[in-house]
């Protein structure tokens, strides 16, 4: 996803969002223990996600923009 969809959601929106990519990413790292995942760099990009997703909220939090 990118930085400035992420921007137009709300925070509850943002929140589901980082629930569900939660989710998979437990979902795809347990694929990948068994040997089962095709495409790693998929994990990457859902880290990058979440960690982008937090940033926002924790920017929305302290009142920055």
């Amino acid at each position: 996803m990118k930085i400035g969809e992420l921007r137009e959601l709300s925070k509850d929106e943002m929140e589901n969002k980082e629930n569900e990519l939660k989710d998979q990413f437990f979902k795809l790292k347990f694929q990948h223990e068994l040997g089962q995942l095709e495409n790693t760099m998929k994990l990457k990009e859902i880290k990058k996600d979440i960690a982008r997703i937090e940033t926002l909220l924790r920017e929305n939090k302290e009142g920055k923009k």
